[in-house]
């Protein structure tokens, strides 16, 4: 069963989803104890899209809230999560999660499965993580095909996860495809931490560019991915986000009545 670490973890609620109150190294170091203690968890790195989404989806509300970790990757769940009170809380973003944690590999000898992107991306990124963290174990690369696996399929991807004995599995298939598979599959993978991360397979297997720094730190990384993939991400840019504004406009105007303001 996936292990219940995530209760001790203070979390803030962004339109009913519970994001946790963490910094880059607090998540970082729950993955750590999550290895240490072989409990089985998964981690939503959740923005302004995985909100909104869920909103519409009360099975991908029900993973979110499932979730060992719900972590704050855009910058205006961070800037409301400042406004709540919780201001220690730092973006957590997927691409700088995964070399994190690769970072913190190299330390304590943690085992990396990578699962996701197309056809040789997840080679290629194995083979780029490793040579920029040379003792890096990386024990498995997989691109899954673009359609439902049979579970004949499935059974043999489960074992051949199971006999890769990661401590971590990168799922890079977007939200909200890769929050269900975690969901489904944290109970029959024996990896502690599966990490939903979705561009950053592209983004560091040299596929796609990342938004410069000051654009990801003034919360306008959108309008450069937007720019990058008009035709793939517009329903979510230009859908989502004014309506993320809308919806917090009225739950931070019901705080403020509910405060007696």
């Amino acid at each position: 069963m996936p292990g219940d670490h995530h209760a001790a973890i203070r979390r803030f609620t962004v339109l009913g989803v519970p994001i946790s109150a963490i910094t880059m190294a607090d998540a970082v170091s729950t993955i750590g104890e999550w290895i240490g203690a072989r409990t089985r968890n998964y981690v939503c790195v959740t923005g302004v899209h995985g909100v909104i989404e869920s909103g519409r989806d009360e099975e991908l509300s029900r993973i979110h809230a499932g979730a060992g970790l719900v972590t704050p990757d855009g910058m205006p769940l961070v800037w409301l999560a400042h406004l709540y009170g919780e201001r220690q809380v730092e973006r957590v973003y997927g691409p700088d999660l995964m070399i994190a944690c690769c970072a913190e590999s190299q330390k304590r000898g943690w085992r990396h499965f990578l699962f996701g992107g197309a056809a040789g991306v997840p080679e290629l990124l194995a083979r780029r993580l490793v040579a920029r963290f040379p003792r890096l174990q990386v024990c498995g690369a997989y691109s899954p095909p673009f359609r439902a696996l049979s579970e004949d399929e499935d059974r043999a991807l489960v074992e051949r996860i199971n006999a890769a004995h990661p401590d971590i599995v990168w799922v890079g298939l977007s939200t909200p495809k890769q929050e269900r598979w975690m969901a489904a599959h944290v109970g029959r993978l024996d990896a502690p931490a599966l990490i939903g991360v979705g561009a950053a397979f592209d983004f560091h297997a040299g596929i796609k560019r990342q938004a410069p720094r000051w654009m990801q730190r003034s919360g306008l990384e959108w309008s450069f991915r937007l720019l990058s993939e008009p035709r793939r991400l517009g329903r979510r840019y230009l859908v989502n986000n004014p309506l993320f504004v809308y919806k917090i406009a009225l739950q931070l105007a019901g705080r403020r009545v509910s405060g007696g303001a």
